[in-house]
Parts: structure tokens; C-alpha cells; sequence
């Protein structure tokens, strides 16, 4: 049935903060910030709301049916069994700094919120604006009490929390790995392509973003403030972010017009793995061993297989399928793709 890749509609997901400015250069659209500043890509993860809207979930290009469905009836050709892909892929653009936060591991998840994912992530910068920076890990020794103190003043004081994290000044082509637990916060002026564990799950204590006032929901997801205060590791300090959060790219391979490296891999960690292609006057065999989520981040090509030829450009994204794999083909005079993985064994 699924001959070709499955495209999608595109999906940007309402949040707290503001931006969506510079996915003016990677989608189109408007040059301007608003309450949409999140696309989610070949997403079967809906977003947490207070209303209850349903948001996040991706619908397929042309026939509009809701993905997580099409995986429900579909999983042994999409994923080879999984009725999930185990991961969740984002392009997002903060106008302003987000909240400090952390993400839960998977006991917590289990704990707190019914849920077999945490939320390990990992960040590509893609584009930025002017001084944009990003916040890892705590930059002195913080003990819980002195963290609860800060988060109090936060009702206030809206740096008052910023000012005990590392900052990183950050440039198109940075790589980062946030494992679960850690502190930290997306700076304004950062276009990322994020891809997590497949969870909406941020705990964010501090009480303001930009000018928008939290409530307590936004800040703890209905659990307890002592519960949530838990899930911060406060041994997280800048050694720790130099040795586990910051990446450099790795070539694996060079040849023929194509180069292949590796982003984040498994090592990093077992949720997924994170590779980049670029393309210049070549043809890259997408060898994926499960199934793959794909982004087109720059240029313009083609994508062939068995039964498929069609054009790709930047802003494309696009599921390669399990029954697929081996068989799929990028040729380009120049793109760059973003290829996600899902994590090692089969979907929880």
C-alpha cells in the first residue's frame, strides 16, 4: 500500500511563548511572530493543552488522515509492528527566552504521568537572530532549597532564575543533547530543530515567559510543586553539560557528492539518533534500518524509489516507512536533510 514516502500537512502547534519569524526562510511563511511558534513533524504525540484542544497530532498530505490512526492500522508496514514511532520531531522559534525547565526520565514519566517516555531531546541549531543563546545546566552549586527560593522570587523578578544557568551563545549548525532531568532554556532568537522522546511533558517553574504569566498547570502539569522539584538534578553543572550536551558533528562518510555525519548518535543515546546529509551533485542512499523521520533544512532535489519520484525542497519533511527501507534515493546539486531515528528496540 505505502509506495512512497508519506508527507504532511503542515502543523504548527500553539504554545505560551511567541515566534515563528524565521520559519519564514525555512517554510515561507510570514515574516512574523505570533502564539504558533512550534511545527510538528510526522507527529503521532498530542500537545498538552489547559482547554483540552487536540493539537500536534500530524494529518497526511492530501487525504488529511490523522497519523497516530494511520499507525493503528498500519503498523506493520509503517513501522514493522510499533504503534508509535517512539519519537517526536519539532521545528521551533522562541521570540523570547522560554521558561526554565527540565523533562522527565521515564521512571517519572511512569510515576507521574501514566507514561512509559520521558523527554531526552536534542537540539540543531538551524538559524538564529541577533545574540541568541541557549541556557545548560546550573553555573555554581544550587541546592533544592536555595532553587524553590529562586523559584518564589521568579514571581517578581523574571532573571532572577536565568542567572544561576550557563549561557551558550549559539550559531546555525550547533549541536546539543539535553538528557532528562537537566536544567535549561531555549533563548530568544533560536530556530531549532528539536527531536525528543515522543512527550509534551515540561516542567517549568519559573512563573513568567516574556510577559506572560504562568499558571500553576503550565508550571507543573497538575502535579505537586514538591513532586516536580524532584525531577530538577541539581548536580548538573557545566562539566557535566560539556561532557553530555554539547556536540560535534562526526563525519562518517565522504564520497561521490555526498556526505553523511552523524549528529547524535546512540551512544549519546538509546531514544534516538540524529544524521545529516548533504547532497552536492550526488545521489544518498537512505539506509535507515527501522524507519525514519526526514527533514529538508536546505536547497531543493528529488526523492526516488521502487515507485516514487518526487521533488523536495527546504521546508519539506516527510516518514520514510519500514516496508521502504533500502529503497529510497535523495539526488540533489545541493540539499542538506535531517534524518531522526527511533530509539533502539521496539516502541514502548
Amino acid at each position: 500500500m505505502f509506495e512512497a514516502p508519506i508527507f504532511f500537512e503542515r502543523n504548527r502547534v500553539s504554545r505560551v511563548y511567541t515566534g515563528g519569524l524565521l520559519f519564514r526562510d525555512l517554510f515561507g511563511d510570514p515574516a512574523e511572530d505570533g502564539g504558533f511558534p512550534e511545527e510538528w513533524i510526522a507527529s503521532c504525540v498530542a500537545a498538552q493543552t489547559e482547554d483540552g484542544k487536540t493539537e500536534g497530532i500530524s494529518r497526511v498530505r492530501g487525504g488529511g488522515e490523522r497519523f497516530d490512526t494511520l499507525l493503528e492500522k498500519y503498523a506493520d508496514a509503517l513501522t514493522g509492528g510499533g504503534k508509535n514511532t517512539g519519537v517526536l520531531v519539532k521545528a521551533l522559534d522562541s521570540a523570547v527566552r522560554l521558561p526554565v525547565q527540565t523533562h522527565p526520565d521515564r521512571a517519572f514519566s511512569e510515576a507521574h504521568f501514566n507514561s512509559k517516555y520521558g523527554k531526552a531531546e536534542s537540539w540543531v541549531i538551524l538559524a538564529t537572530r541577533p545574540n541568541a543563546k541557549v541556557y545548560l545546566g546550573f553555573n555554581r552549586a544550587v541546592t533544592r532549597a536555595e532553587f524553590a527560593a529562586l523559584i518564589e522570587r521568579s514571581e517578581t523578578d523574571k532573571n532572577a532564575m536565568e542567572a544561576v544557568l550557563n549561557a551558550f551563545e549559539v550559531t546555525a549548525g550547533d549541536v546539543f543533547f539535553i538528557p532528562a532531568r537537566a536544567v535549561h532554556a531555549i533563548g530568544a532568537g533560536c530556530l531549532i530543530l528539536e527531536v525528543q522522546e515522543p512527550t509534551d511533558f515540561t516542567l517549568q517553574p519559573e512563573r513568567y515567559c516574556g510577559d506572560y504569566r504562568l499558571s500553576d498547570y503550565s508550571m507543573y502539569l497538575g502535579i505537586d510543586k514538591e513532586a516536580a522539584l524532584d525531577c530538577f538534578d541539581y548536580t548538573f553543572d557545566l562539566e557535566r553539560v560539556k561532557r553530555e550536551c554539547v556536540k560535534k558533528p562526526r563525519v562518517t562518510r565522504q564520497e561521490n557528492g555526498v556526505t553523511a555525519e552523524t549528529l547524535i548518535s546512540y551512544s549519546d543515546t538509546p531514544c534516538f539518533a540524529v544524521n545529516k546529509y548533504t547532497v552536492d551533485g550526488g545521489a544518498a542512499a537512505l539506509g535507515y534500518d527501522k524507519y525514519a523521520v526526514y527533514a529538508v533544512t536546505r536547497g531543493s532535489g528529488r526523492i526516488t524509489g521502487r515507485n516514487c519520484d518526487a521533488a523536495i525542497q527546504k521546508g519539506d519533511y516527510f516518514f520514510a516507512p519500514f516496508c521502504l527501507k533500502n529503497t529510497l534515493t535523495v539526488t540533489a546539486e545541493h540539499l542538506e536533510l535531517i534524518e531522526c531515528l527511533p530509539p533502539i528496540g521496539e516502541p514502548l
